[in-house]
């Protein structure tokens, strides 16, 4: 079934590679108190790595911007990015230690997250050969682990050269003007939502959807298990519901549906009318629900074939 087009599209992706070590535990620690867990294991992680894989994944032509350190880390780092197919030739080595995130899952899959950036603090500007990859792509893919410098500068020349700009706006800081100035959709959860606007995090989504729209053109913003809502200042406004799955570990699940996002605006040609918006966001939740599935984080990112067979089961075409 395709779902949301077939053609080939190239994203890139501006961001952090880190190693995720990962405790699961009944509860998670409230602060002063310890907690016992399982197994710690090793995951290739970080936003960029992530969303870079999930893009590829999803159907992509993949490119990766960003950097590791001169550690043991780092060639794990590679391996898992060149193994979902990210083309690495522009992934630089920095002295120093890898970035590093140190998460805790409880029972009901909820996580919390400590990131050091290590390498990633290092990508504070981007060369020549940078600005290539990123001005021959359908879509450029940021995130905030990396300094706000070199995201800007890949926004800028994204916008010069017509790539369509999506920032997924993690971890939650305020923003200048002048990168939002060139951000084409902007995808956020409620807190993020809330800090990039500068308002309360008690806002409503109407609200917060608003006040975004000030900002930015498009506004994507996601609620877990209760799917994601969509606004432009064209005055679309669209709320769609995510699939129903068991979810095992959602440290990934943002990051497979901003990643499968990417993929599915750039084939939608950046899509405007409200089906082909629904559908986009769809498959995005779809990949979003199939990551939750698996423990792990860029080991549970899905597959294309795993995405459409979930949009399948959960959005059945009317009869």
């Amino acid at each position: 079934m395709t779902t949301v087009g077939s053609g080939e599209v190239r994203v890139v992706v501006v961001g952090s590679a880190n190693l995720d070590l990962v405790v699961s535990t009944p509860t998670l620690p409230r602060p002063g108190e310890t907690v016992l867990g399982d197994a710690l294991r090793t995951v290739p992680g970080g936003k960029g790595a992530n969303q870079a894989v999930a893009a590829a994944r999803a159907g992509a032509r993949c490119d990766f911007v960003g950097a590791v350190g001169q550690d043991g880390f780092a060639d794990q780092l590679r391996s898992n990015l060149a193994e979902a197919g990210v083309d690495l030739r522009r992934l630089r080595t920095v002295p120093g230690p890898s970035g590093v995130a140190l998460i805790a899952v409880d029972a009901r899959a909820e996580n919390l997250i400590v990131v050091a950036p290590g390498a990633n603090g290092e990508l504070t500007s981007l060369d020549a050969d940078d600005r290539t990859t990123v001005e021959a792509a359908d879509v450029l893919l940021c995130q905030l682990e990396v300094p706000l410098t070199a995201v800007a500068q890949a926004a800028r020349w994204g916008r010069g050269a017509g790539t369509t700009v999506v920032l997924n706006a993690a971890p939650a800081r305020a923003l200048p003007a002048e990168l939002l100035d060139v951000v084409d959709l902007l995808v956020v959860n409620e807190v993020e939502a809330a800090v990039v606007a500068g308002v309360a995090t008690e806002t409503g989504v109407a609200a917060l959807l608003d006040a975004l729209l000030a900002l930015v053109p498009r506004v994507v913003l996601t609620l877990g298990a209760d799917g994601a809502r969509y606004a432009d200042r064209l005055g679309l406004r669209l709320a769609v519901e995510a699939p129903r799955v068991e979810a095992v570990d959602t440290t990934a699940a943002g990051d497979a549906f901003t990643g499968a996002l990417a993929v599915a605006w750039a084939q939608r040609g950046g899509p405007v009318e409200p089906a082909a918006v629904t559908a986009a966001l769809r498959w995005a939740c779809a990949a979003g629900a199939a990551c939750a599935r698996r423990p792990g984080a860029s080991t549970a990112l899905p597959t294309r074939d795993e995405i459409d067979a979930l949009y399948a089961q959960s959005y059945p075409e009317p009869a």
